[in-house]
């Protein structure tokens, strides 16, 4: 029986842990999302399973740059302006982001939930125990 509980509390863990990440990201792109040239990252998960545990946990199988287009403005002024007086911008897109982290947050939220339950039923199975 502790299996179980420590199995969904180590379950929701690495969920936890996963949506710590993907917020990192999240926040890393919002942060750089006025940095010329920047590529938004993105990041991917995959359900693995433990076989000593017997449980499943989620894992960060990987970061990648998106490949969508990078906003293009006409500043001559700039800098970095080419020959044309474009400058390419980043791709990021902060009504995306926004959702995204309010996705993570929410997952994480859930996360959280269902360990904190896991750990009062353990609690309360060894108060009854006790008795």
């Amino acid at each position: 029986m502790t299996d179980f509980f420590a199995n969904s509390m180590s379950a929701a863990a690495s969920g936890m842990r996963a949506q710590g990440h993907r917020m990192r990201v999240i926040s890393e792109n919002i942060a750089n999302a006025d940095t010329p040239g920047f590529h938004r990252k993105t990041i991917a998960f995959d359900d693995v399973f433990d076989a000593a545990s017997g449980a499943s946990h989620v894992k960060v199988t990987g970061l990648a740059k998106d490949s969508s287009p990078l906003q293009v403005i006409h500043d001559p002024s700039n800098p970095l302006a080419n020959e044309n007086g474009d400058v390419e911008m980043s791709n990021v897109n902060m009504l995306l982001e926004i959702a995204d982290s309010r996705e993570a947050n929410r997952s994480y939220q859930a996360n959280l939930s269902m360990f904190q339950q896991a750990r009062e039923m353990y609690s309360s199975l060894l108060q009854i125990l006790k008795r």
